[in-house]
């Protein structure tokens, strides 16, 4: 349309140069002719003078208003050119100067209407570009989008992290190992990015990586009919994932230690109704078992309610000042005749000055003890040994108790070590109760009292060798504490 519009003014141009030609032959045809019919007599040079004078005045005339019309005409074409040339390079705010009110200045007119109209929508895609990098950026999920080629066309910070992360790594492809299964999608992702691709619909499912779980969205691009790639988001439900089967396993745990003492009551008891027992022992039998299962489900309880305390932060504690000499001097007096039944020496070791701890709960740090050596004298054979020490030692500066149960007890495999800490761990992994009476809940609830002091538990073992718990109690008050020990 640009270029009619522009075919026409230049016609308009010739058609006007023409005319002033003809104008100017015109006049000039008119003052030969009388000044001919005047000075007929004159000589044949005179005329042939005035002929040439006239041809070159005319020419000149003629040469002078096309000259002066093309650049009125042809000036702002070029200067439009030139805008649009400057608006092609990125320079949107170029304008045309409109100097007439002709066509000439209509076309600039229309010329910088489109080029504020371009300015404009180039301003709001760069604002909403802007605006994707910004929610890009501060999404905790990590975002990827390929094309159809598995290239990678966008990610944000968390997505550039997985695609190095995952980038090398080796994925089985048609039963065979690689790296690169489709162009740069990484292995974890290449059969949902092929059924996108291929069925054009979201797809949602989970993989494990590097021992992680990751939450899988990924959406197809479409351009009209066609796919043109995928975009994937992705989260990190590691955390969810041990949470969600922590709590499966601990509804199984409980069903489980709860199911066995109320078979155990309900038959005992209906064993009492139907007279089954023939003498008065068997009726006294029957009924400690009946005590003896009630009170097993009785600390469960408890300490399924302490544990419950302790973690949403409720355990109620009455902080003083402990001596933890005496702590362990009545705990070893509670279990040496329990361990001199099973034939199992069982002595403690204290240091020459005072073991204090100026801010702690007496009860609560027995309570640590009792469960760590109950579990002990449980998985110690008979002539083994146990000890319990006590130390003052200086981390960084400052002091610690440090506590220490150890047993040559049957020791816990080194994969287990990690999951000790567990509810129920004793329920279904590495230590067997036998015939004992233990909840499963002692070393969790361990590890929440001595985590409210400020301090920390670690344990080591040797399988057939034995196994050590070291605590690390900080002495000084928490406001003179700048931060827990590590």
């Amino acid at each position: 349309m640009m270029f009619r519009f522009l075919r026409s003014v230049v016609g308009k141009l010739w058609a006007t140069i023409m005319v002033l030609v003809a104008v100017v032959l015109v006049i000039v045809g008119i003052f030969l002719m009388h000044y001919i019919d005047v000075t007929f007599n004159n000589s044949q040079y005179q005329v042939k003078v005035l002929f040439i004078i006239t041809g070159i005045t005319g020419f000149s005339l003629t040469t002078f208003f096309a000259f002066f019309l093309s650049f009125k005409i042809t000036q702002p074409l070029i200067q439009l050119k030139k805008a649009a040339d400057l608006i092609a390079q990125g320079e949107y705010r170029t304008r045309v100067p409109i100097r007439s009110t002709d066509e000439i200045g209509e076309l600039a007119g229309t010329f910088n209407h489109m080029a504020g109209e371009v300015d404009k929508l180039i301003r709001d895609l760069q604002h909403e570009k802007d605006h994707l990098s910004s929610v890009l950026r501060s999404m905790a999920d990590a975002v990827v989008t390929f094309d159809a080629s598995g290239s990678v066309i966008l990610t944000n910070p968390e997505g550039d992290g997985i695609m190095e992360r995952w980038g090398g790594l080796e994925w089985e492809r048609d039963g065979m190992l690689t790296s690169k299964p489709y162009g740069a999608v990484p292995g974890p992702l290449y059969e949902q990015f092929r059924t996108v691709l291929r069925q054009g619909r979201d797809q949602h499912g989970k993989v494990h990586v590097l021992n992680e779980v990751w939450s899988v969205a990924m959406a197809p691009l479409k351009s009209k009919e066609s796919i043109r790639g995928a975009v994937a988001v992705l989260r990190n439900v590691t955390e969810e994932s041990r949470l969600e089967k922590l709590r499966r396993d601990f509804v199984a745990n409980v069903s489980h230690e709860i199911r066995t003492p109320l078979s155990m009551l309900q038959g005992y008891s209906e064993a009492l109704m139907d007279d089954i027992a023939a003498s008065p022992e068997e009726r006294n039998e029957l009924v400690q078992v009946i005590h003896d299962e009630s009170l097993r489900m009785g600390r469960l309880v408890k300490d399924l309610l302490d544990l419950a305390r302790m973690e949403a932060g409720h355990l109620e504690m009455k902080h003083d000042r402990v001596d933890v000499a005496a702590i362990v001097k009545r705990v070893h007096r509670k279990f040496s005749v329990y361990a001199k039944e099973r034939g199992i020496r069982f002595r403690y070791g204290l240091p020459p000055t005072a073991v204090d701890l100026e801010d702690a709960d007496e009860d609560r740090l027995e309570q640590v003890l009792t469960n760590l050596l109950d579990n002990a004298l449980r998985h110690t054979s008979e002539g083994a040994e146990i000890v319990v020490e006590a130390a003052l030692v200086s981390l960084k500066g400052r002091p610690f108790v440090k506590l220490t149960v150890h047993d040559e007890g049957q020791g816990i495999p080194a994969e287990d070590i990690p999951y000790i800490f567990e509810r129920f761990y004793k329920a279904d992994k590495a230590r067997t109760r036998g015939g004992s009476s233990g909840t499963g809940l002692g070393l969790a609830i361990v590890k929440n009292i001595v985590e409210s002091h400020r301090g920390s538990i670690e344990a080591s073992s040797i399988v057939g060798k034995g196994t050590t718990f070291t605590l690390l109690l900080p002495v000084e008050a928490p406001k003179a504490l700048s931060k827990p020990p590590e």
